[in-house]
């Protein structure tokens, strides 16, 4: 299957000049927890999560109002292609610990893949989903040098 198959096609996203305030918003609009961040043509930028405006911004006494999501971001964003296989995408996932893959076709963004996309589409292989769910809330640090 894929990606383009099971994932969200209807993606918000905000410009690295919005506010924190602005992207906690279209999270709460669009009940979503994850929100990428594009510059003026779409080219994906960066990501912001609800961890990300907690940890960087709450936590770190940020103005929500006035700070960029630029000053939250994650800015190592891992993305695949709609033509990508749902295997290519849990393997992101699972590699990169991350629940959410920005979907991209030309360098701009096209739509968002959650595991939760996969988990709730039938035709998605269970026992894939579980094992990225795993490897995802794994404590081994597979980035570590």
């Amino acid at each position: 299957m894929k990606v383009k198959d099971c994932m969200c096609h209807e993606v918000c996203f905000v410009t690295p000049n919005n506010t924190i305030q602005d992207c906690a918003n279209i999270m709460k609009d669009e009940h979503v927890g994850c929100i990428p961040v594009c510059d003026n043509s779409k080219n994906v930028v960066g990501l912001v999560t609800d961890r990300d405006i907690i940890l960087r911004g709450i936590a770190c006494n940020k103005d929500a109002k006035t700070t960029p999501v630029s000053e939250i971001m994650t800015c190592k964003v891992h993305c695949c292609s709609p033509d990508a296989d749902v295997t290519e995408a849990e393997r992101l996932m699972s590699q990169n610990q991350v629940k959410r893959i920005p979907v991209v076709e030309n360098n701009k963004i096209v739509g968002i893949l959650t595991l939760g996309d996969l988990a709730t589409n039938e035709q998605v292989n269970n026992q894939g989903v579980n094992d990225t769910l795993n490897n995802i809330c794994s404590c081994d640090d597979k980035n570590a040098e």
